[in-house]
């Protein structure tokens, strides 16, 4: 069983940055993206962004668009989501997840395995 692993979560102020970190086994799972989604209390899992394994290409989900930015470090078997600009609304626990399909990039009932996923807070 393929389990992602997701470090990199804490604490940060409004307008602060953090790095999360995906392990993930390319070439070992018949995975094409690699997403990072989101749930914070009281709402509904939210797509955050997400990166085609073969040939990098990135997808944001609005809310997040020009603030993030997901890339691949093939050395490591990684990807990495930097995040800027926080704000209050981005605390939540970030899920890194793993899918075999290359165009629905956004949508979470295509990706069939999870990571535990760290938690990131976002103080005003």
């Amino acid at each position: 069983q393929v389990q992602p692993v997701e470090s990199g979560g804490g604490l940060v102020q409004a307008g602060g940055s953090l790095r999360l970190s995906c392990s993930a086994s390319g070439r070992t799972i018949t995975s094409y993206t690699i997403g990072w989604f989101r749930q914070a209390p009281g709402k509904e899992r939210e797509f955050v962004a997400a990166i085609r394994w073969y040939d990098d290409s990135p997808y944001y989900g609005e809310v997040v668009k020009g603030r993030f930015t997901i890339s691949r470090d093939n050395a490591k078997s990684t990807v990495n989501l930097q995040m800027n600009s926080l704000k209050p609304e981005d605390t939540a626990v970030y899920y890194c997840a793993l899918s075999s399909d290359a165009y629905h990039m956004g949508r979470a009932s295509l990706y069939g395995y999870w990571g535990q996923g760290t938690q990131v807070t976002v103080s005003s």
